[in-house]
């Protein structure tokens, strides 16, 4: 099946598809004519490494997932190292979302003092 064709049915781009054929997560031959060829099994990797990247993990992580990329990779058993690479996603997103929050209880602060500063310099002095 040629690239188009898995881009339309797992609903991820062409680029995204060369882009994990690129990082080794994603195999194709190539036709005669230069077309990648892929097979019906790509469609489920496809769908499992976007699985895998929507739960936070990178395209570097999921290559710890190789080996069950063609399956249910919910249903595996999740190794040791695994579930370790899960962990230290987590933390890493963990401390992602502290500093957002930060920045936006900042952000909030400062809008919230330049509200009230406007609406002071917009009231009506007596």
């Amino acid at each position: 099946m040629r690239i188009g064709e898995v881009a339309r049915r797992t609903g991820v781009s062409v680029r995204a598809l060369r882009h994990y054929e690129r990082a080794g997560l994603l195999t194709s031959r190539r036709e005669a004519n230069g077309y990648r060829d892929y097979a019906d099994t790509a469609l489920v990797r496809v769908r499992n490494i976007r699985h895998l990247l929507d739960a936070g993990l990178t395209l570097d992580d999921a290559r710890a997932f190789l080996p069950c990329l063609d399956g249910d990779v919910l249903a595996a058993p999740p190794s040791p190292r695994l579930l370790a690479l899960a962990r230290e996603r987590l933390a890493v997103l963990e401390r992602r979302i502290e500093r957002q929050e930060s920045m936006r209880d900042r952000l909030r602060k400062a809008l919230g003092d330049e509200v009230r500063a406007s609406a002071e310099d917009a009231a009506p002095r007596t």
